[in-house]
């Protein structure tokens, strides 16, 4: 791709041209190529928008409300002036909705190359209205920008090997599926823009000042994060915006063996940087951001980068790119290879809340709501930029897989951290709720997308991480998986059969359950049961029977009937042998009987019929449809407890009833399953035995009266009494 655009500040618009030179690297002979316009997402009559479904009405924000509104009334969309080869032969093409398909004057075989030229134009959305991959935020008090543009010019759909083309339309949910590239990008800004790009900067000469460009080859090598623009400095740039009509400005870009490129612009931009190593590579990490960010961007941003880096390296691959940028603007949260947008910031007040909270819904605007979409984000640099998969069909493959990291990376930030997806406690109300879709659904048709295709897959692979694989064979896997398919096209297959041949471990049964059905684990204790091996030997056998007998519990009839009279008492000539035998004495027959089988037996089956273990029966229920292994604790009658875990396994035969026995040296007084919260399991009130009591707090509430119409009547304006005036 050789890209040029302009960046038109007052009109909010984007105009530009591109040639795109594309290899056929696939056996097939193509008579045609297909190109992505994602801004037809935005269009009034696009698929996107004339499919969305009505909201509840009931539960309407004013957000929700807005943003469609500002989706009727925007005029988004592609404004293609021209499609023509390199030679300026036009090029007959068809739109369909965020398609293009390009019509080639001569098929291209295997190994040709053809290139063509593309005129472009769209409007840029506002960002804080329509929320979105892309977009602007206007500050009023200033009269500033910030610009996040992605999706800004018409680019290769992916031709597949299992599957051609992948043109399935861009709805919105179902992010990208990209080929790799090379990349030489212009971008012209008016000139006191600072511009952040996918790529490495061409012509700082042109662009940065002498200090700025000191304080960046600073920055390369300093561990710590080095101003290159200062908050005083960007304030002062964005003041002098209505000064003088600004001149334009051209940065330049050149980025290789990317999916993607995206850039942002502003005048309010300050700009700070640090350097970190991933095995051989040293990497710039970066954060862009406007005063309205601090004090949180200056502190976290880019030692977030950073961090990131070097947590998802240590799981995957050294990190390949010469830099990576986090930007803050209108965007929630968004990845780019090399870039991202971020969101979060402290209130105008500077105040900023120390943990996410989804009940007030202020995570976004926490600390470690910064840290962690900067981490995501940055992340993704690794799922899907690098191991290229395809987005716009398995959202997890992406989303889940990073996920799974960031929970990783956080937790190795500091003790304690936050996260909010990965521990299988976590998920447990979504495992059980209505209107699950499997995560291998389609990406434009999950239901609880947050759930199913972040949380459930990273909770998996936590699950299988922990406690099915263990650290270090699944580590190997994964990394194998990472190596093995990085700058390729893998699919869930691929991911599956990777992680099985590296740990050398079948787990069918685990991604038939966790990613293709919507079971959840709730695995009961119904009964235990112990079995005393009877050694048969006559005087010990008749002690246990009287032992046993003498333990029955009488009934109320029998306890009080012991009391009265009776007849063979009076008249004990009445009494005969039964009457006097003792059922617990061991006879001739008992003890030659006895001597007969021992005289049978082999020495080893003496020491089995000798031996004191004892024998404990637990009757397992699998309530909740999902196949998983059983992390279990046995307490034993001297107070000491041994934890295990039972393998996935035990279900092969019955997925629903299954008994496990136990074999001890002494007794075992209580079985727990899932001590340690591993397995997401829904209901722990039948994981013990025996049965503990449920214990919880409850408060004292006193109903509060509520007025009646005549109080309320009484509390309008116009006298005690509520007589109008």
């Amino acid at each position: 791709y050789k890209i040029e655009v302009r960046l038109d500040d007052a009109k909010r618009r984007i105009e530009g041209t591109e040639r795109i030179t594309y290899q056929n690297r696939s056996p097939h002979t193509l008579s045609y190529l297909w190109l992505q316009l994602d801004q037809n997402r935005f269009r009034p009559d696009g698929q996107g928008v004339l499919a969305q479904s009505a909201p509840s009405f009931d539960e309407l924000g004013y957000d929700d409300l807005a943003q469609r509104l500002e989706l009727a009334r925007f005029e988004g969309g592609f404004e293609i002036a021209s499609v023509a080869a390199a030679d300026g032969a036009p090029l007959a093409t068809t739109t369909v909705k965020t398609m293009m398909r390009i019509d080639l004057p001569a098929p291209l075989p295997p190994g040709g190359t053809f290139a063509f030229d593309v005129a472009f134009a769209f409007n840029v959305i506002d960002g804080t209205k329509i929320r979105a991959r892309t977009g602007y935020e206007l500050f009023e008090k200033d009269g500033n920008a910030i610009y996040e543009i992605a999706q800004f010019y018409p680019r290769m759909a992916a031709y597949l090997d299992y599957q051609g083309w992948q043109h399935k339309q861009y709805l919105g949910a179902g992010e990208f599926t990209l080929e790799l590239g090379d990349y030489d990008l212009a971008i012209d800004v008016p000139e006191d823009h600072v511009v952040a790009a996918t790529g490495v900067l061409q012509n700082q000469d042109e662009v940065l000042s002498p200090v700025e460009r000191e304080r960046l080859a600073r920055a390369a090598t300093s561990d710590k994060p080095i101003y290159v623009i200062t908050p005083e400095e960007a304030a002062a740039r964005e003041s002098r915006r209505n000064v003088t009509a600004p001149g334009r400005r051209v940065w330049r870009f050149k980025a290789e063996n990317v999916r993607d490129v995206a850039f942002a612009s502003s005048r309010k931009f300050i700009w700070d940087a640090m350097g970190v190593q991933s095995g051989p590579n040293r990497v710039l990490a970066m954060s862009f951001f406007p005063n309205e960010g601090d004090p949180l961007w200056s502190q976290y941003s880019t030692e977030a980068v950073a961090h990131t880096i070097l947590s998802y390296s240590r799981y995957t691959f050294d990190y390949p790119y010469p830099v990576a940028i986090s930007v803050n603007g209108p965007v929630g949260g968004m990845e780019y290879p090399m870039i991202c947008f971020n969101q979060p910031r402290p209130y105008e007040d500077k105040t900023y809340w120390g943990e996410p909270s989804d009940k007030d819904k202020t995570w976004k605007r926490s600390k470690y709501g910064l840290i962690s979409v900067v981490i995501h984000e940055v992340g993704h640099n690794y799922f899907p930029m690098i191991v290229n998969s395809d987005e716009r069909q398995w959202t997890w493959m992406d989303e889940g897989l990073n996920t799974f990291l960031q929970y990783l990376a956080e937790q190795s930030w500091e003790t304690d951290y936050p996260s909010r997806r990965g521990e299988p406690k976590d998920i447990v109300s979504y495992m059980v709720s209505a209107d699950q879709t499997p995560i291998m659904t389609n990406s434009e048709s999950v239901l609880q997308f947050g759930s199913n295709a972040y949380g459930k897959p990273a909770t998996a692979l936590n699950v299988l991480r922990e406690s099915i694989l263990g650290r270090p064979l699944f580590d190997f896997a994964f990394r194998q998986y990472a190596e093995r398919w990085k700058f390729k096209h893998p699919t869930p297959a691929d991911f599956f059969r990777t992680m099985e041949d590296a740990s050398g471990v079948d787990l069918d049964w685990f991604w038939r359950g966790w990613f293709y059905g919507t079971g959840h684990v709730d695995v009961g204790i119904e009964k235990v049961s112990e079995y005393v091996l009877d050694a048969q030997e006559p005087g010990e056998a008749k002690r246990r029977q009287r032992a046993f007998d003498e333990t029955e519990p009488k009934t109320l009839s029998a306890e009080r009937n012991a009391a009265l009279p009776k007849r063979i008492e009076a008249r004990p000539e009445l009494g005969d042998f039964y009457n006097r035998e003792d059922e617990y004495r061991v006879t001739p027959k008992d003890s030659a009987d006895y001597a007969k089988l021992l005289a049978s037996l082999e020495a080893s089956e003496k020491a089995i019929l000798s031996s004191k273990k004892r024998f404990f029966a637990v009757d397992l229920v699998n309530k909740g449809g999902l196949v998983t292994p059983l992390p279990m604790r046995l307490t034993f009658a001297d107070g000491s407890h041994r934890d295990l875990v039972i393998p996935a396994e035990i279900w092969r035969q019955n997925a629903v009833r299954v008994t496990k026995l136990f074999i001890e040296d002494q007794e075992i007084t209580g079985i727990e399953i899932d001590p340690k919260l591993e397995t997401a399991d829904s209901d722990l009130s039948n994981n013990g035995w025996p049965a503990r009591a449920g214990k919880t707090r409850f408060q004292l509430f006193k109903p509060e009266e509520k007025p009646n119409p005549m109080r309320r009547e009484k509390d309008l304006p116009g006298g005690k009494d509520g007589r109008q005036p």
